[in-house]
């Protein structure tokens, strides 16, 4: 994954051209190639460089990358959330459930768009070690980086990285504008330039009735995106019959917890993820039924089948271990330092406070990334399973890729039509 360093990014010949006359005196303004209104001095429909279509967390890094870049100074750029803005004054004794495994290329472009310092003073936990094991067999890999100085990753929770992300939009106000509360209702695209009278630009429609002009519209709105089915993009999807089980997770005793644990079972992958020394996040991928069982038991019991989980050997099998045990004979002789020592995890004693919720896992994947001056970036281009935690690195090496490909191309002075087709051959 390409990495951002505060990327050097320009449109040359893009963005309005405005002289104000006599400000003190008229309201009257001189625009070219818009049309404007002369009785408040305000466009009938403004136009932005380029409009961002979702304020999470790839969303909000896209608008930081784009507004850090000295060469954009004074181009037009704007964020579209449809909630409200994600603040965090002091951050809240309790866990969320909802974290991410953040890769150090990801940690590298948050670094670069000013947000890693925010994230760090306020709470994330790194790991050097993942071990990942089967229960029907004794199967095991292990990944470290032990000879490295660099963490293997990190564990945050998703609304401290949105958190950072805003607060370091707050210092980007002269170059990003944000609209926050503003639901889009339409989308209108440009038509063929042979067409007489026809929009150049995309129209973007909000609830209360705004009309906005943009000439690229990025879409990180998620997995559901409007920006995706509006522009008529065909996506690939598989439902994976499973939903995924998370909660926070109280360890029975303080540990360096600097391991990341993830254990098939016959009914799918559970993960713990450690959060601090007396904290981890679990993330449990099975049947629906299995889910909701697991969401109706009581704490002890619910706690219980965390542990046994981890530890039972009740699903070993002699045929898959004779299998599996031929397997690793012939692997040592090939790779004599293929065999990984295995770790047992931590035990769990209790969860925090209403932290165990479900959702439904499925995959989705955009057939184009691309279409007339629109870009698609994050879950709205692809959405994976939650096993090796990529989500959110996914949609950050978008946000590196598409900010170098813009920076690339409007120093070579590129038409924006050409380094979209180019984006998809980043990846």
């Amino acid at each position: 994954m390409h990495s951002l360093t505060k990327t050097a990014l320009s449109f040359n010949g893009i963005g309005r051209r405005c002289v104000a006359l006599n400000r003190f005196s008229e309201t009257r303004i001189i625009c070219r190639g818009l049309t404007c209104t002369a009785e408040h001095g305000e466009h009938e429909h403004e136009l932005y460089d380029v409009i961002i279509s979702g304020g999470g967390m790839v969303g909000t890094a896209m608008a930081c990358s784009l507004g850090l870049d000295p060469n954009l100074e004074g181009k037009k750029i704007l964020l579209l959330e449809a909630g409200n803005k994600k603040v965090m004054d002091k951050v809240p004794d309790a866990y969320s459930t909802r974290v991410s495994s953040i890769s150090p290329g990801s940690a590298t472009l948050l670094s670069g768009v000013g947000a890693w310092d925010h994230i760090m003073n306020m709470r994330c936990k790194p790991y050097q070690k993942m071990q990942v094991w089967d229960a029907c067999s004794d199967a095991l890999i292990t990944f470290d980086k032990e000879n490295l100085q660099d963490e293997m990753a990190y564990i945050v929770e998703n609304n401290i990285i949105v958190a950072a992300l805003t607060k370091q939009l707050e210092n980007l106000s002269d170059q990003v504008r944000v609209q926050y509360k503003s639901k889009v209702v339409k989308y209108t695209w440009p038509k063929s330039h042979q067409v007489a009278d026809a929009i150049p630009w995309v129209q973007v429609t909000l609830a209360n009735g705004q009309i906005l002009q943009t000439k690229l519209l990025i879409g990180a709105d998620g997995p559901n995106s409007m920006v995706r089915r509006e522009a008529g993009i065909p996506t690939v999807t598989w439902n994976y019959d499973q939903s995924a089980v998370v909660a926070v997770l109280h360890l029975s005793e303080p540990t360096e917890n600097n391991v990341a644990w993830q254990r098939f079972l016959p009914t799918g992958p559970i993960a713990m993820l450690p959060l601090s020394d007396t904290e981890s996040s679990l993330v449990w991928s099975t049947s629906h039924r299995h889910a909701e069982e697991l969401l109706q038991l009581d704490e002890e019991s619910f706690v219980d089948s965390i542990n046994t989980a981890f530890w039972s050997n009740e699903n070993h099998s002699e045929l898959v271990e004779t299998a599996g045990s031929l397997f690793r004979t012939a692997l040592s002789v090939l790779m004599p330092s293929a065999g990984s020592a295995r770790q047992l995890p931590p035990s769990v004693a209790g969860i925090g406070p209403k932290s165990r919720i479900m959702f439904p896992l499925g995959m989705g994947h955009a057939s184009e990334y691309i279409r007339h001056r629109v870009a698609l970036i994050g879950d709205a281009a692809h959405r994976v399973h939650p096993l090796a935690g990529q989500g959110a690195n996914l949609g950050f090496g978008d946000v590196a890729c598409l900010t170098q490909l813009l920076s690339q191309a409007a120093f070579n002075g590129k038409d924006l039509e050409i380094l979209l087709c180019e984006y998809l051959y980043l990846f």
